[in-house]
C-alpha cells in the first residue's frame, strides 16, 4: 500500500510543481528523449520492411509498441531502483516524473504570450507565437484567426497535455504517464495523412485516439463544472457540447472546444491551411463576438479550472480504491 500512496503524492506534488515551475528550457525533457527514440526508430523500420502499404503499416505498428514499451520500461525500471534505496528517493524521483508529464504551465505561458502580442497590436509577434503551439500554416492570418487558433489549441490539449496525463498517472504512476505521452508524441510526430505518414502512422494515430477516448470525455465533463465555477454560461456549453462534439476527424479534440466554444459565446475550428494545402473542416459553436486576446485568456482560465478539476477526482478515486483494496 505504501508505494501506492507515495504514487498519490508525486502525483499532487508533481502538478504543484508543474504550475509553479512549468517546463524550463536548461531542464532535460523526457519527452524530447522519446521524440529522439522515435526518429530512430522510423529510420530503422523503414529500412527493415518495403515501402508498400503493408509494409508502413507493420513498421507503424513495431514503432508503437516498441515506442511505448521502452518508454514504460525504463521509468519503471528507474523507480524500482529508487524504492530499492529508500521510499523517498523514490517519491522524490516520481514526483519529478509527474511534474515533467504535466503541462498546465507551459501551456497557459505559450498561449499568454500570444494573447499580449495580439493585446500590444504586434500581429507578426502573435503570428509567430501561435506557430509554436499550432501545427497549421501562420503566416496569413488575421488577428481574429491568430486569436482563434491560440483558443482551439488551450481548449484541445486541455486533454492532450493535462488530463490524459493526470488519468494514466492515475492508473498506473509515472510509467503509465510516460506511456501515455509516448503515444501522444508519435500521434504528433507521425500520425498524419499526408504522403510519407498515409500508412506508417496510422497505428500511432488510431491508438492516440484510443488512449485519449476516455480521458476526453471527462476533460469535457470537468470543463463543464470549471465554466460553472468561473461564471462562463455552463448552460450554452452543455448545449453547443451536445450538439458540436462530434465535429471534428478526431472523436476527441471536439469534445473540450465544443464546451470551450460555448462556454466563451465564440465560434472555433472551420477551414485551416495546413503546408500550404486547405483542410475543410466544420466550425464549432455559434457565431458570436470576434475572437480576440480576451478569450485567450479566458480559454486559459477553463483550462486551469478543468486541471484542478481532474486533479481532485482522480486523487480521490485513487485513495478510495486504496481504502477499498486494503
Amino acid at each position: 500500500m505504501l508505494p501506492a500512496l507515495l504514487t498519490v503524492l508525486s502525483i499532487a506534488l508533481g502538478f504543484a510543481l508543474d504550475c509553479l515551475l512549468g517546463d524550463p528550457a536548461w531542464l532535460p525533457h523526457p519527452v524530447r528523449w522519446i521524440g529522439r527514440l522515435i526518429r530512430v526508430l522510423e529510420r530503422l523500420l523503414r529500412r527493415i520492411f518495403p515501402s508498400s502499404p503493408g509494409g508502413e503499416r507493420t513498421a507503424g505498428i513495431l514503432l508503437v509498441l516498441l515506442t511505448a514499451g521502452i518508454s514504460t520500461a525504463v521509468p519503471a525500471g528507474i523507480l524500482w531502483g529508487c524504492w530499492l534505496l529508500h521510499p523517498i528517493a523514490f517519491t522524490a524521483v516520481q514526483t519529478l516524473f509527474c511534474y515533467q508529464i504535466l503541462a498546465v504551465k507551459s501551456l497557459k505561458t505559450e498561449s499568454m504570450k500570444v494573447a499580449k502580442a495580439l493585446q500590444a497590436g504586434d500581429l507578426p509577434g502573435a503570428r509567430q507565437a501561435v506557430s509554436r503551439i499550432v501545427g497549421r500554416d501562420t503566416d496569413s492570418l488575421d488577428t481574429q484567426q491568430v486569436a482563434k487558433a491560440a483558443v482551439e489549441t488551450v481548449a484541445e490539449n486541455t486533454t492532450d497535455g493535462v488530463v490524459s496525463p493526470l488519468f494514466f498517472l492515475a492508473l498506473g504512476g509515472a510509467p503509465l504517464g510516460f506511456l501515455y505521452k509516448a503515444v501522444n508524441t508519435m500521434d504528433s510526430m507521425v500520425g498524419y495523412r499526408n504522403d510519407t505518414y498515409r500508412y506508417f502512422g496510422t497505428a500511432a494515430a488510431k491508438t492516440d485516439d484510443v488512449c485519449n477516448w476516455i480521458p476526453a470525455r471527462i476533460s469535457a465533463l470537468c470543463m463543464l463544472f470549471a465554466a460553472w465555477i468561473f461564471r462562463r454560461d455552463a448552460k450554452n456549453a452543455w448545449r453547443i457540447y451536445r450538439r458540436d462534439r462530434r465535429n471534428h476527424s478526431s472523436p476527441n479534440s471536439a469534445q473540450t472546444e465544443s464546451v470551450c466554444a460555448g462556454a466563451l459565446h465564440i465560434q472555433l475550428a472551420g477551414d485551416a491551411y495546413y503546408g500550404g494545402k486547405l483542410c475543410r473542416k466544420p466550425t464549432i459553436g455559434d457565431p458570436g463576438e470576434p475572437v480576440g486576446h480576451r478569450h485567450i485568456a479566458q480559454a486559459v482560465q477553463l483550462m486551469t479550472g478543468t486541471a484542478g478539476c481532474a486533479l481532485a477526482l482522480f486523487l480521490l478515486l485513487d485513495l478510495t480504491v486504496l481504502r477499498l483494496l486494503f
